[in-house]
């Protein structure tokens, strides 16, 4: 945590110098008052900038996120807001804490797991993956260039059958 509050504290300027838009995704009531307050003066901060989209999951879960969004879904539901026949995939998706953002196309795991580890559960239904037996700090520009190709090479169907 003492990483994360260093470069909150210092990386503003090159984000906005990069127009670079920060999210932090995950559970913030399990993170320390000070560390939740910098996070959200970034995030105001760049929430116009376009460029480049950066992403943190932190003390995130999947099947949290769902569940959350389920709950909120539901209480919208209880105090007549939304019906239950308009409850749809879109709509769904608009109470995750990714809202907004498009679903990955590519997710690359490194270390040599072969599992998603309850990472974008709802939001990985159609991204390809390619699993790497190397660990993150070993990752290299090669390592992204030849995960890019090989995804390049794949055919997306989206859940549909090849012709």
């Amino acid at each position: 945590m003492q990483l994360l509050r260093f470069y909150l504290r210092n990386e503003l300027n090159e984000m906005m110098k990069n127009g670079v838009r920060l999210r932090i995704i995950g559970d913030r009531t399990k993170l320390d008052s000070d560390i939740v307050s910098l996070i959200e003066e970034v995030e105001q901060a760049t929430k116009n900038n376009a460029a480049i989209n950066l992403t943190i999951a932190l003390s995130y879960g999947g099947r949290s996120e769902i569940v959350t969004a389920a709950r909120r879904l539901a209480e919208e539901v209880t105090k007549g807001k939304i019906a239950v026949e308009d409850i749809s995939e879109p709509l769904f998706s608009s109470y995750l804490e990714t809202a907004g953002m498009p679903d990955p196309d590519l997710i690359i795991r490194t270390s040599g797991e072969k599992r998603i580890s309850n990472f974008l559960l709802w939001q990985s239904a159609y991204t390809e993956f390619v699993f790497l037996d190397k660990f993150w700090p070993d990752f290299t520009q090669r390592d992204l260039e030849n995960a890019v190709r090989e995804f390049a090479n794949r055919e997306r169907r989206y859940g549909t059958s090849s012709a």
